[in-house]
């Protein structure tokens, strides 16, 4: 199944946030190899937060490699592969927000980088699904305490 959010989208649970929920659009993504959406309704309580707009973007996007790297051939000698090339997938957030009163507001990213060696996803599929679900997991249940540690700095 191809990245495709399922709106609204039900946000994890932060400390000051209440119920909080997303609607997301359908956006123009940076690039071909991208899929982007838009937050442009919020639910729940969320006093403070805006929705998307060109001053203060609010975007989910995805990004697949633009060329997708195969295995090579095997070194008919030795029967090793030799520098196993790798895929790298990216979702990124991006959220503007104001750095102080009065001020234009800068750009906020959350970016997770998901690199896969050519041939692990159909050598052993299982251990990519078990590797995205547990990190996936784990962010969605500390995801109050990343918060914390990112708002005060202590991990």
């Amino acid at each position: 199944m191809a990245f495709l959010p399922t709106s609204p989208i039900t946000g994890a649970t932060v400390a000051g946030l209440t119920l909080p929920t997303y609607t997301v659009a359908t956006d123009t993504p940076p690039g071909i190899n991208a899929k982007q959406f838009a937050v442009t309704a919020l639910g729940g309580t969320q006093t403070g937060v805006d929705v998307h707009s060109v001053s203060k973007p609010f975007t989910i996007t995805m990004f697949r490699p633009s060329l997708l790297r195969m295995l090579p051939a095997v070194n008919p000698l030795t029967g090793t592969l030799k520098n196993i090339p790798v895929n790298t997938y990216k979702v990124i957030t991006r959220k503007g927000a104001m750095p102080a009163a009065n001020q234009i507001p800068a750009g906020c990213r959350v970016t997770t980088m998901i690199e896969v060696p050519a041939g692990v996803d159909t050598f052993e599929p299982e251990e990519v699904r078990a590797m995205l679900s547990a990190h996936i997991g784990c962010l969605s249940q500390q995801s109050d305490g990343i918060t914390s540690t990112v708002l005060t700095g202590v991990l």
